[in-house]
Parts: C-alpha cells; structure tokens; sequence
C-alpha cells in the first residue's frame, strides 16, 4: 500500500482558526451579544414600564389599557426575533471558531448560550404576565401563551444540537489531507455533508450550487463534515482505500462525538 493511501490516527490534531476565520467570528459574537442585550433591555422595559400603568390610566381604560395589551405583545415579538437572530449569529461564529470537547464546560456553554439567553428574556417576563393583577383573565391568557410559544422558539432555536468542536475540524482536515493529497472537499448547497471530489454520483445532476475548498470553509457554511461513505467516494474518486478504512470512519465519528 502506498504511503499516501495509508492514514495514520495520531494523537488528535489541533485546530487553529486562519485570522479571517476568527475576525468573523468576533465580529458576529460582539453583534450576537448586542442584539441579546437589546432584548434583555427591552424585557425590563416591558416588565418596569408596559406592565405597570398607573392608577389615574387604569381608572380611565377601565382595567389594563389596551394600547399596552398590544405594546406587550409586540415588545414579546421583538424580543423574540431578538433573540433568535443573535443565537443564529453566535452559532456561525462558533463554527468559524470552535470551542474543544477537551474542555466540556467550556464546550457546553459555549455551544448552548444562546438558549440560555432566550429563557433570561423570557422567563421574567412570563412570570411577570402571570402575576400581574391589572390584566384581566383573557389578556393575561394570551399574552402568557405568546410569551411561551415565542420563548420555547427562540429556545430551540438557541440550541446547537450539533455542535462542531475544534477537534472535529483537525480530524476531518487531516484525513481529507491525507486521503486526497491537500485539504479540499466538495459540496453541494443543499447537502448535508462534504465530499472528496467533485466527480462522486451524489454532486452529479444536482440543481443547487456545488462549491470547493477547505474543510474550514465547508463546515462554517453548515455542512455536517465529510461523508461516511468513504469507500465508495475513494473509488469513484480513483483515490487509494487504506487498509485501516474501518477505523478512520470511526475516528472521524469520535471526533464528531457520535
């Protein structure tokens, strides 16, 4: 077998992030962190001001005033979309520059934040809705029930449920490198994985964009990472198949924490 068909699982590599990568990643943290905290402001805003009108204003409505029924439900809205951007924004940043599973804490607070920060800016402001005693029952019900379904979205949207980790992007870089010759894969816009070559069965006859580059590049775009159909793509790429094939998939899907 020769040397460049023979892939060695070494120690785990290390990942560093180019300094492209990292800037963007910065930049759409810092951006993330502004649009969380708007949406924290705005909650206390909701709570301290729309929810607390004064004597003299219940007096005249006649209970809660309407204008601020509506005031309330937008404010939920706002915050909401807030929220959901930001953690759309924090998890782009954290596949530009991810964190290592060698550190779980780290890794898991990271990853997870911004579902974190959506349950800061809404479990307030429920509990809030829900013991307010100027609202009557059909305006505190429905405001509530917003409330909830906006912050169980925003929630799940908050959520990495597969969270990329330094040590993935060294493992899939290297055995690209090594299977290929130079870290470069190729992937279609609306597949989930990344392949070795751009002549495999599943890029022909797509209708979407296929694209090229590093292993970097593909997996901040969205990709999951390589295929795991490695033998197949060696062969209709007419790459060499290592003999220890078996255990590389497995350290790729070691790598990935599957």
């Amino acid at each position: 077998m020769s040397k460049a068909a023979k892939v060695k699982q070494a120690d785990t590599p290390i990942f560093t992030p180019t300094p492209e990568a990292k800037a963007q990643a910065k930049s759409k943290r810092l951006i993330a962190l502004g649009l969380w905290l708007v949406a924290i402001i705005l909650e206390a805003v909701a709570i301290l001001w729309v929810l607390r009108p004064s004597f003299d204003e219940l007096v005249a409505s006649q209970g809660f005033p309407q204008w601020r029924w509506w005031t309330l439900i937008g404010f939920v809205v706002v915050i909401g979309l807030l929220a959901i951007a930001g953690s759309l924004l924090w998890k782009q940043a954290n596949r530009l520059d991810p964190a290592s599973r060698k550190e779980p804490v780290r890794f898991f607070i990271q990853n997870q934040l911004g579902a974190f920060i959506a349950l800061l800016a809404f479990l307030p402001l429920i509990a809030m809705i829900f013991l307010n005693k100027d609202m009557d029952s059909k305006q505190k019900g429905i405001a509530g029930a917003a409330a909830i379904i906006v912050a169980l979205a925003a929630t799940a949207m908050g959520i990495d449920f597969k969270p990329m980790s330094q040590e993935q992007l060294a493992v899939e870089s290297q055995v690209v490198t090594q299977l290929v010759g130079q870290d470069l894969v190729w992937w279609s816009a609306g597949g989930n994985v990344v392949h070795l070559c751009q002549g495999v069965s599943d890029l022909q006859n797509v209708t979407t964009q296929v694209s090229s580059g590093p292993v970097a590049d593909a997996l901040a775009s969205g990709k999951q990472g390589i295929t795991l159909e490695l033998a197949s793509e060696l062969s209709q790429c007419g790459l060499p198949t290592p003999g220890n094939l078996p255990e590389i998939v497995q350290w790729v899907r070691s790598a990935r924490g599957l």
